[in-house]
């Protein structure tokens, strides 16, 4: 069946509102923080392309889908149906889970400045959402005011995390722009799987222990040379 003009249109302005989203040009300081890689890479636990895979897929398979992904899920039903005392639930279950200050801190810092900037852009209900606000909340309140679908919502979550992640060990391997991007190929079924995953859990399998994620980033907030904050 032959797809009408306004549907392309209304897709094609979904697609540029989930790049804007998902751009690492977005002013809200995610390019600031390694969330542990760089302590990671001080430790040698990732000195190359292969380790760096490691980590990541670790971070990926046994971390995000199983909290960020599944969570925002419930989110994005939750604001569309203006549930305040679920978003309020999944909001502050975000913030227990995370492992160490610094892990926190930072979704809280890039969680508000996301909000200062869609409130700039005159996004609605921006300013009722609880404060402070995770950085998984305020791209869930992007994604439902834009209407964009949730499978591709959590693919452009999780393409915006790898590129930061590629571009800290880029900056601080050093890792090469080639090998850079080696990595973010080889992760693109892996994201895919972890999307897929976070579908099928229910509430009582949500959350996530990774304990070198967890160490190293509580040693980077005292790491004596470092390139990214704590």
């Amino acid at each position: 069946m032959p797809t009408s003009m306004g549907t392309v249109m209304g897709n094609c302005q979904q697609l540029l509102s989930l790049l804007h989203l998902s751009s690492p040009a977005l002013p809200v300081g995610g390019f600031a923080y390694s969330q542990g890689l760089e302590s990671a890479i001080e430790l040698g636990w990732v000195k190359d392309r292969a380790t760096m895979v490691d980590w990541l897929s670790g971070i990926l398979s046994q971390g995000m889908s199983n909290l960020e992904l599944p969570v925002m899920r419930r989110m994005v039903f939750a604001l569309a149906g203006e549930d305040s005392r679920s978003i309020q639930y999944w909001n502050q279950f975000l913030f227990a889970c995370r492992e160490s200050h610094e892990l926190q801190f930072e979704d809280q810092q890039v969680g508000e400045a996301l909000r200062r900037l869609l409130l700039s852009l005159e996004i609605t209900g921006v300013d009722r959402l609880p404060k402070p606000a995770s950085y998984a909340l305020m791209f869930c309140s992007a994604v439902q005011h834009w209407d964009i679908d949730i499978e591709a919502a959590l693919s452009g979550f999780c393409w915006s995390w790898l590129e930061n992640q590629v571009a800290v060990a880029c900056k601080t391997i050093p890792l090469g722009q080639t090998d850079g991007q080696k990595i973010m190929m080889s992760m693109k079924k892996q994201i895919e799987v972890a999307i897929e995953r976070s579908a099928v859990l229910e509430d009582d399998q949500l959350g996530v222990s990774l304990p070198g994620l967890a160490i190293a980033s509580a040693l980077h907030e005292t790491q004596y040379s470092r390139l990214f904050r704590s």
